[in-house]
């Protein structure tokens, strides 16, 4: 933890240093800037009979002034940068602090009939999400929501390798990150693929050629009247006439202007993310298949999204005076803009949302990436083939305070099924989303909080924290039956690992024991892995009925007049009761 902590802090102590030098800068290009420009005016007014010598300080310090220009601009986006690296190496010492309230909670991702999520407390306030993520993007953070709840076991190992990669690049990541966050858009990526990919060309084959062929005759045009072999009244007649032609047209380039306008900041800046993608040498199999999807055989993703992306610039000079006067009326400026941003679409359309999906992937990766460099004493899966489904050592939740955490060790074969039972607050349901929070961790690539984990890939399914619904007139009895009927469906058609804690609450006790009975008989029957939290001791007899089942338990003890919870996870059937205790305790009874 303190040599994180140092890390971080080093590295926002060096880019505030960055910083500080980069304002500097900004100052003395702002001052430079406005220097060149007064001396270039005010030395074209004293020398203005001079042509000659007007027009080489007229060259001179415009070149000046665009350089200077474009530095200053160069520096801005440094300026930015450095300001989202800070605010990133700001917000991990935060969470190593042990604050994460201030990060995105993914409410919207909540959803009660998902497989786990909803009982694992995956989303939501304190969620394990919200200690994770670190995607920039709307769309990083759907992807890594998607992760998080796809329930797939395959290429595990290759998720580890790419996670491992990534964890080690850290400035990296960071710089990814900062250039994402960056991105201002108008309107969501769907929408740009959506346009995109259901655009109908408007402009004919004819329709082509029509501004060469008229920027030819326009240059003719002025050439002749510059000599006076026409007349300045033809050169006029003509200037309406390419008025007249850009009219035409206005309605086609008005609409493809407005539709395709809404993303150049996108195009504008994601091109510099699609280059840190492409320009950076990646060793797994999964990162580098990814960088492969944006490498074309003839332009890479991050040069097409930044020719559309001046196209879009020169497009968006219709709104200049000049440009839309001089330029419409003798190269027809809009129709030109308008037809190469058509052409742009009808070759790479296909592209946009193969290189917006890559950008999606990285930036949710580097979410997990981060994570697994933030916790070095964390353990990646091992992956096994006998018949172990879990084999752990000190395996905990990584959200407690690794300080006052009770770690346990957790053994689980394959179609085996674990009674625990326990007293009120010892730890049951904790320790159950603690497995559960484990197998999913595994699934994605993750390292899990343990010393070692064997494991042999599973999906998971639960049912924990089962609600009534009044929208659908559900009592709280039925929404547990229709839960368990889930499970029951789902588990014929691939191996799952069920976790149950205290089911058929919304019936009487003595209905409750004999129905649970009975569900875990069929489970047992049904040749599946889990485990199973109760009150209801009377469920511990099944260990005698069937070889598979084993019943474990959590303690508790009263020792001078004070409940003590020690939260070890023990093999037998819990006989200590704290109920009675806890209310003479508070005084209700």
């Amino acid at each position: 933890m303190k040599n994180l902590l140092s890390f971080y802090n080093s590295e926002e102590k060096q880019l505030k240093n960055k910083l500080l030098k980069v304002k500097k800068n900004l100052k003395i290009l702002s001052l430079l800037r406005l220097t060149v420009f007064i001396l270039t005016v005010v030395s074209i007014y004293l020398l203005f009979e001079n042509t000659l010598i007007t027009t080489v300080i007229l060259i001179v310090g415009g070149s000046s002034f665009y350089f200077l220009v474009v530095k200053y601009s160069n520096e801005k986006l440094e300026k930015n940068l450095l300001n989202c690296k800070i605010e990133i190496n700001q917000t991990e010492i935060a969470v190593l602090n042990g604050d994460f309230s201030f990060l995105p909670k993914g409410n919207e991702y909540l959803d009660s009939d998902h497989h786990f999520s909803h009982d694992i407390d995956l989303f939501g306030e304190n969620s394990f999400f919200q200690y994770l993520n670190r995607t920039a993007s709307a769309d990083g953070s759907r992807r890594l929501a998607n992760l998080m709840t796809e329930n797939q076991t395959s290429s595990i190992y290759q998720k580890q390798e790419a996670i491992k990669e990534l964890s080690e690049k850290v400035k990296w990541r960071q710089h990814f990150s900062a250039l994402i966050s960056m991105v201002k858009t108008e309107i969501p990526t769907k929408k740009i693929i959506g346009f995109f990919k259901n655009y109908k060309t408007v402009f004919s084959k004819i329709a082509l050629f029509l501004p060469i062929s008229f920027s030819i005759i326009s240059i003719l045009f002025i050439v002749l009247t510059f000599f006076e072999i026409l007349p300045f009244n033809a050169l006029v007649i003509w200037f309406f006439v390419g008025l007249i032609v850009t009219s035409l047209f206005l309605k086609k380039t008005q609409r493809l202007y407005t539709n395709a306008s809404k993303a150049k900041d996108t195009f504008r800046q994601y091109y510099l993310v699609l280059q840190e993608i492409e320009n950076t040498n990646f060793s797994s199999n999964i990162l580098k298949e990814k960088q492969k999807e944006i490498q074309s055989k003839n332009k890479k993703a991050s040069s097409i999204f930044n020719e559309f992306s001046k196209a879009l610039d020169a497009f968006d000079q219709r709104n200049n005076l000049l440009i839309a006067s001089l330029g419409n009326a003798f190269f027809l400026w809009e129709i030109k803009c308008a037809i190469k941003v058509e052409k742009w679409i009808t070759l790479y359309s296909h592209t946009i949302k193969q290189s917006l999906e890559v950008i999606t992937f990285f930036d949710a990766k580097n979410s997990l990436a981060n994570f697994c460099f933030n916790h070095p004493n964390y353990v990646f899966p091992e992956i096994v083939k006998d018949s172990s489904i879990i084999n752990s050592q000190k395996l905990g939740h990584p959200l407690l305070n690794s300080k006052n955490r009770i770690d346990n060790d957790f053994e689980i074969n394959k179609n085996s099924f674990l009674i625990v039972t326990g007293a009120n607050m010892a730890g049951k349901s904790t320790f159950l989303r603690t497995i559960s929070l484990s197998i999913v961790m595994a699934n994605i690539g993750l390292p899990v909080c343990a010393n070692s984990f064997k494991y042999k890939p599973v999906k998971l399914i639960t049912s924990m924290r089962t609600s009534d619904s009044l929208a659908e007139n559900e009592s709280y009895f039925y929404s547990e039956l229709k839960r368990l009927k889930l499970i029951v469906e789902t588990i014929q058609t691939d191996d799952y690992f069920i976790v149950l804690d205290e089911i058929l609450k919304g019936t009487n006790s003595k209905d409750k024991a004999s129905g649970s009975k009975k569900f875990v008989e069929k489970l047992v029957t049904l040749n599946t892995t889990g485990i199973i939290a109760t009150h209801d001791v009377s469920l511990c007899e099944l260990e005698n009925d069937f070889k598979e089942i084993k019943n474990f338990f959590f303690d508790a003890k009263i020792d001078n007049n004070e409940l003590i919870f020690d939260y070890l996870f023990k093999k037998g059937v819990c006989e200590n009761r704290n109920a009675s205790f806890l209310l003479k305790k508070m005084k209700i009874i």
